[in-house]
């Protein structure tokens, strides 16, 4: 299998595992929406068990790390970091629960948006015109998609919005965080960490876990989870953001699938319109070919898990705890 990826060549082998893991994340998702519409499982619970799963599977990795890995000089921001990723998949699994499918992952493609706006507005980076122009595009879309002045809007809809803002907050605590931690480092306390946040929030609900369907829908969507996350890392190890940023994209239509085959939502027309206005906002922001040097990295839209490939290990890459939807 190495071989056949080897003669593919990096831009080639970076675009398949992306797309794999669009695939995947959209399988998570669906599998999750289903636990919480179908089976009634309460969000906080099936985040717990997700993220447990995927840290579970990822053992392997996080044993070969040792305890080199928990080295910090900024434990504190590790921990404002991992409960800014933790409440974002608390609200994400709880726009599951409700809003459709196609709404959700539309509206969480604009994290990048929000990492801009944060970048500008609490790290005081340079906001050009392209920067604005962008921003406004993005916001415009997002706009369409929520559709606050339709009769079928309700508050749920805000959800997956709010889980986008965590997580570019969480892209933006990671981005300082680079400046004195490892790769390594960052990887293990979101590991660590994740989970004993995720389970905070489901005590109140409880851990309960059976062996019938809604037990094998809470194992699969950790185990899907984790593929999901090595794909990315894959990914990222053969090619860098701006690069795979459109094949991320394709994850849209992965999720707009399963959710009309699944639960038959039917996204209206306007979807379109919107997600094309964030997607081109965001790719504009990624530095799609005219970005100036001085410009940061704009961090596409991603669900912070455990990383479970040796990509800290290559040359020339600079690996993050990520995932994608």
């Amino acid at each position: 299998m190495t071989r056949i990826f080897a003669r593919m060549g990096p831009a080639a082998a970076g675009a398949f595992f992306m797309i794999a893991a669009g695939a995947l994340f959209a399988a998570a998702n669906a599998i999750v929406q289903y636990g919480a519409m179908v089976h009634g499982i309460a969000p906080a619970r099936l985040a717990f068990w997700q993220y447990l799963v995927a840290l579970l599977v990822s053992l392997p990795w996080l044993y070969a790390q040792g305890l080199g890995g928990l080295r910090s000089r900024a434990p504190h921001w590790h921990l404002l970091r991992v409960a800014l990723a933790a409440a974002g998949v608390q609200l994400w699994v709880a726009g599951l629960a409700h809003v459709p499918i196609w709404q959700a992952i539309a509206l969480i493609l604009l994290s990048p948006i929000f990492v801009t706006l944060g970048a500008v507005t609490v790290l005081g980076e340079r906001a050009s015109l392209r920067r604005w122009i962008a921003l406004g595009v993005g916001v415009t879309g997002g706009m369409i998609i929520l559709a606050p002045w339709s009769d079928a809007f309700t508050w749920h809809a805000l959800l997956p919005v709010g889980a986008a803002a965590l997580w570019a907050a969480h892209s933006l605590v990671t981005k300082r965080l680079t400046q004195s931690e490892s790769p390594e480092s960052l990887t293990v306390y979101l590991l660590l960490l994740l989970t004993p946040f995720n389970a905070a929030a489901a005590w109140g609900v409880g851990f309960g876990l059976d062996f019938g369907a809604s037990g094998l829908l809470l194992l699969a969507a950790g185990l899907v989870t984790a593929l999901a996350q090595y794909a990315v890392a894959r990914a990222y190890s053969h090619a860098d953001a701006a690069y795979l940023q459109p094949f991320d994209t394709l994850k849209l239509l992965f999720n707009v699938a399963l959710g009309a085959v699944i639960f038959g939502f039917v996204p209206p027309g306007s979807l379109w319109l919107g997600a094309a206005l964030i997607i081109g906002a965001s790719s504009w922001l990624l530095g799609a070919g005219d970005a100036p040097d001085d410009e940061p990295e704009v961090v596409p839209a991603t669900v912070p898990v455990p990383v479970l490939s040796d990509a800290a290990d290559r040359p020339g890459r600079r690996p993050e705890c990520r995932g994608g939807l």
